[in-house]
């Protein structure tokens, strides 16, 4: 079954932080990853606001967390922490 990587951005307290995460956080990027949304346009419908989102999928839940605990992708997350203000997480897909 597929999953789902979902990180909402709330808030960017800096830039330059979020710039060098983009970088790092390209360079960990696998095979096994597809973007599906990548800060394009949104509607708020419901909840609190915020400044943008990503779903990444990949083939397996398994996949998704290799991904995200990958030291190529731990040493941009860093990065990204100091950069902005998310809410991040795996969830899996369905058939």
């Amino acid at each position: 079954m597929p999953a789902y990587f979902v990180a909402i951005r709330e808030s960017t307290q800096d830039a330059e932080e979020l710039k060098i995460y983009s970088e790092k956080a390209a360079q960990a990027r696998t095979d096994a990853l597809m973007p599906l949304a990548f800060y394009g346009p949104f509607r708020m419908t419901e909840g609190e606001p915020m400044e943008g989102a990503v779903i990444l999928q990949f083939p397996t839940f398994e996949d998704a967390e290799a991904w995200y605990d990958s030291p190529a992708y731990q040493e941009a997350v860093v990065h990204r922490f100091r950069g902005a203000t998310y809410r991040t997480f795996i969830i899996q897909g369905v058939e």
